[in-house]
């Protein structure tokens, strides 16, 4: 019995880190594939938890001395090199979002409060019913603007007092998870309520006047994700982005765009996003601020983002407390210095002519998985209380 533990316990150690590692090769390379499917693009969310993995296997695997397999060396030392290069993919990968890198959104030089402008994302989680503590963290933040998500009339009526202070509203509560909330003390200009693609996903877009006149474009924006339960893939999810981008890629005005974007920053879409809008992001440099899975520490990445113009620098960002939502809110404070504009163009990323193409082509897919769905369901659009706002389909497809 002895003999056989001595021969068993170590196969079984060999044979556990040797799967490990093999499973977090394939989680390392399976994004690279630019295929849409759910089960792939899933893989882009735990880069840290992936790194972590490694980070444990590599060094396990030199301690059973996977370098000189007796069977075969080529085997074991072609998987400690392939860890230590994925390992290196990922952290590299995941680098531009710690402070060991430069800003690409600059610090706030401006003291006065005037030029200034804070925003709030929450994604509520519909069916939470902690609707006390979420107006609770809403007003100890105090933001100009404030975008809830996942909110139905529940929610509105939970949230309604925040109209004392926020008077001009923008509102589309619906109870399939996709509602959405706009509360702003700030004045708005021609807010709308669109459906970009899906019929049940409402985004929002307005102009807010700031205190000194200034117009600042608002679009808040909660796609579907990836996900078997809500979309088989992420065309529709990655059309949206690209659609508002588009949009922006014709102004050269101060803009935001933030909300729940079931992305993540580092994604191969939200940095096409980044190069087609010629928006920046705030958690370069500063920190990843993960702000899912609220309940759970170690699997947590950033999916609610904030994007600006280079118009802006930030004066405060930071990950809220707990809401009893899977979400954290985010919450960021701006700074309009539309004299540094030019200087903070030369973080901008640039997009070249593939960029576009691929845009285009990936907004046309959207459209096309959309229509077919819709085919697929055979049925009446709902009847809602706003009118939809669609792009012109031929465009398109």
């Amino acid at each position: 019995m002895q003999t056989l533990l001595s021969i068993t316990v170590p196969h079984l150690l060999t044979g556990l880190v040797a799967a490990l590692g093999v499973a977090g090769l394939v989680a390392t390379l399976l994004p690279l594939i630019r295929a849409t499917a759910w089960w792939i693009r899933i893989f882009d969310f735990p880069r840290l938890q992936i790194v972590g993995v490694m980070a444990v296997v590599l060094p396990a695997a030199l301690l059973l001395d996977f370098w000189h397999w007796q069977d075969y060396p080529w085997l074991g030392r072609g998987l400690v090199l392939a860890l230590g290069a994925a390992i290196v993919y990922q952290f590299v990968r995941i680098l531009p979002y710690t402070p060991l890198m430069r800003k690409q959104v600059g610090d706030s030089s401006v003291d006065s409060s005037r030029g200034h402008v804070s925003l709030l994302m929450m994604n509520v989680l519909q069916y939470n019913k902690q609707g006390a503590r979420a107006l609770q963290v809403i007003r100890e933040a105090d933001p100009d603007i404030i975008m809830a998500v996942e909110t139905d009339q529940w929610w509105l009526d939970q949230l309604r007092p925040l109209q004392q202070t926020h008077p001009y509203t923008c509102h589309e509560p619906l109870d399939n998870t996709y509602g959405l909330l706009f509360f702003s003390r700030l004045p708005l200009i021609g807010c709308r309520i669109k459906y970009l693609l899906d019929d049940d996903v409402p985004s929002l877009h307005t102009r807010v006047q700031m205190p000194d006149g200034t117009k600042l474009h608002v679009y808040g924006l909660h796609p579907k994700p990836p996900a078997p339960q809500e979309s088989k893939t992420s065309t529709k999810r990655d059309a949206e982005l690209l659609l508002v981008g588009k949009e922006i890629d014709r102004k050269d005005e101060p803009t935001i765009v933030f909300g729940d974007m079931n992305d993540v920053a580092w994604s191969h879409t939200s940095e096409l996003f980044r190069r087609i809008s010629g928006l920046m992001d705030p958690r370069v440099g500063r920190g990843l601020l993960p702000t899912f899975h609220a309940e759970y520490r170690l699997l947590r990445w950033p999916l609610d983002h904030v994007f600006v113009s280079p118009h802006f620098k930030v004066d405060d960002m930071q990950r809220l407390p707990y809401v009893g939502s899977d979400h954290f809110p985010i919450f960021i404070k701006l700074s309009y210095e539309p004299r540094d504009k030019h200087e903070q163009e030369a973080n901008l990323e640039e997009a070249d002519e593939s960029d576009h193409v691929e845009a285009l082509e990936k907004i046309k897919e959207g459209f096309e998985e959309e229509v077919e769905e819709e085919r697929e369901e055979a049925k009446a659009e709902p009847v809602r209380n706003v009118t939809r706002v669609r792009p012109n389909r031929s465009l398109w497809l």
